[in-house]
């Protein structure tokens, strides 16, 4: 019989736990849901397709311009790397002993540059670039890697239908559960 109380005991107490949780769960009467406009400024991913890419355009030149006052003391002049990444070279290297990972031998797809740099370039000050300096800076990394030319101008469509050299050596995820 005293293990019969002290269930009882113990599911009243449970319940009389659980029923103060669900109350300390109501609304405080503070806050409010984000609006639209909200979510829409921190709704900045663009898809490896160049999806959610913003309007803008970007010259190699105005990127080589950029780069300098922005990127060069990180990256090099000529993206060679330094305190940063190496952003150029490396192609053919991927399948190597020693491959050398840049955006020209690596990465699959051109939007996730801009995505990248628009997010967290320059590291002292991410999201300060306007979307023209950020397509300019693309075009301009792009240019040093050989993938577009030296008088090139980007945009949503022409960035995204840049094909990159390592697009078809990436393995897709086979998980039933993860979607492409």
């Amino acid at each position: 019989m005293r293990w019969l109380e002290t269930c009882g005991i113990t599911v009243a107490i449970a319940l009389l736990a659980f029923s103060n949780e669900a109350q300390a769960q109501s609304s405080y009467g503070i806050g409010r849901p984000a609006t639209a406009a909200e979510i829409a400024g921190w709704n900045i991913d663009i898809g490896r397709d160049g999806s959610n890419l913003p309007e803008g355009s970007g010259s190699v030149s105005h990127g080589r311009e950029v780069f300098a006052q922005q990127c060069a003391s990180c990256h090099g002049d000529k993206g060679e790397g330094g305190l940063g990444d190496r952003l150029a070279g490396g192609q053919g290297t991927i399948g190597t002993p020693k491959p050398i990972r840049t955006v020209g031998s690596y990465w699959p797809y051109a939007p996730t540059l801009f995505d990248y740099i628009r997010r967290a370039m320059p590291q002292n000050a991410p999201q300060s670039l306007s979307n023209e300096d950020v397509y300019a800076v693309s075009a301009f990394i792009l240019n040093l890697n050989g993938l577009v030319g030296a008088d090139a101008i980007l945009d949503a469509k022409s960035l995204a239908a840049v094909k990159m050299p390592n697009r078809d050596r990436f393995v897709g995820d086979a998980r039933p559960d993860v979607k492409r």
